[in-house]
C-alpha cells in the first residue's frame, strides 16, 4: 500500500489492468478454431450447360480438284505463206469463228497484183484468212506477224471451254461415296463457291497414291483459269435423328479409352456420366449410349477438371 501511494496510483486502476492481461490471452486461444472454420468455403464452379437434341449428323472430307481444259483446239495454216494479221495473244478468249490469222501465200507475195492488172476478172489476192473452231482461251502462240509457215504448221492453241472441268484425285477406298451426278461444292482459293457435278471418272489409277481421277462438270464461269486447285467437299458417312453434343461437352482420360460428360442432377449439382460415343463431326459428336432426354442438361464450358460430383452455378 505504501508503494503504490509511493507512485499516487489508484488501487482499482491496477486490478483492472491486471484482469484484462489474464482474460486477452485465454480470449485469443479460444477464436482460433472459429477462425479456421469460417475459411472452409465450398467451392461453385461458373458453367454453361446444353440439351441433347436428335439432329443429322454429315462428316465430310476435302479433296484437291484441278481446273483444266480437256479438249485442245489447234489452229494450224492452210497454206504456204506469210502472216500480214495476228489477231491474238495469248491470255485472249475467242468466240467461235474470230478471225485470228491472215496468211498471204509466197505466190501473192512474188507477183502482188501483177494478175489482176493483166485481167480484172481473175480477182486474186492469194490470202487466206484462219478463223477459231471452238470457244475458249488462247494457252500458246507459236508464230508472230511476217513469219513464212508451212500448210498444216501449228500457229495457236486453243483451250477448249466446253470441255473445261476439274479433276478431283479421289481415295480409292472412298470410291463408293462417289456416284455419277452427285452434286459436289469446290472452294477456289479466293473463297468463291461453285457448285460442280460429277461427269465421269478416269480408267486408270496412279500408281504412287492409288487415287482415281474424278471429272467435275462446272457451270459456264469463264473467269475460272486453268491448273487452279480447289478444294472439294465430299459426304464421308451421314447419319440422320441421332442424338448428339457439342465437341466441347464430351471429355476424355489421356489415352482416349473412356468419355463422360457432365450431368447437371439439379439446379447447382453436376455428376460425371459415362458415354459410348460415335461419329465425330468438326463440331459435334454422336453420343450412342446412355439414351438422354431433351430436358437433360449437360455442361459445354466449365466442365473440364470438375470432381466426380460437383457444386456448380448455370452462367
Amino acid at each position: 500500500m505504501e508503494i503504490f501511494k509511493k507512485f499516487n496510483t489508484p488501487i482499482k486502476f491496477v486490478c483492472v489492468a491486471l484482469s484484462l492481461a489474464l482474460v486477452l490471452p485465454a480470449c485469443k486461444g479460444g477464436g482460433a478454431p472459429a477462425d479456421e472454420a469460417t475459411t472452409e468455403v465450398e467451392t461453385v464452379t461458373p458453367v454453361t450447360v446444353t440439351n441433347v437434341n436428335d439432329s443429322t449428323l454429315v462428316d465430310y472430307t476435302t479433296l484437291n480438284a484441278t481446273s483444266t481444259s480437256q479438249q485442245k483446239s489447234i489452229i494450224k495454216a492452210n497454206a504456204n505463206g506469210y502472216l500480214t494479221a495476228v489477231n491474238v495473244q495469248v491470255g485472249h478468249y475467242v468466240n467461235k469463228g474470230q478471225g485470228l490469222f491472215t496468211i498471204k501465200t509466197k505466190e501473192a507475195q512474188a507477183i502482188g497484183n501483177s494478175i489482176n492488172v493483166l485481167d480484172t476478172t481473175f480477182k486474186f489476192s492469194g490470202v487466206t484468212k484462219i478463223r477459231a473452231s471452238q470457244h475458249g482461251y488462247v494457252s500458246q502462240v507459236d508464230h508472230q506477224l511476217g513469219d513464212y509457215v508451212q500448210d498444216g504448221e501449228q500457229l495457236a492453241v486453243i483451250s477448249d471451254r466446253s470441255s473445261f472441268v476439274f479433276i478431283m484425285q479421289l481415295p480409292y477406298e472412298m470410291r463408293q461415296s462417289v456416284k455419277n451426278n452427285q452434286t459436289v461444292q469446290l472452294a477456289l482459293p479466293d473463297g468463291k463457291l461453285v457448285n460442280g457435278t460429277i461427269a465421269s471418272f478416269m480408267p486408270t489409277v496412279d500408281t504412287a497414291s492409288q487415287t482415281q481421277g474424278v471429272v467435275i462438270k462446272v457451270g459456264g464461269d469463264n473467269s475460272i483459269p486453268e491448273n487452279l486447285i480447289a478444294k472439294a467437299r465430299i459426304v464421308k458417312s451421314l447419319k440422320a435423328n441421332t442424338q448428339s453434343l457439342p465437341k466441347s461437352a464430351v471429355l476424355a482420360n489421356e489415352t482416349q479409352t473412356e468419355f463422360w460428360v457432365m450431368k447437371m442432377v439439379n439446379a447447382n449439382t453436376a455428376v460425371k456420366t459415362h458415354v459410348k460415343k460415335g461419329m465425330e463431326t468438326a463440331n459435334a459428336i454422336e453420343i450412342l449410349s446412355p439414351k438422354f432426354s431433351p430436358q437433360d442438361k449437360i455442361i459445354t464450358t466449365g466442365n473440364y477438371g470438375l470432381a466426380d460430383t460437383a457444386k456448380v452455378k448455370i452462367k
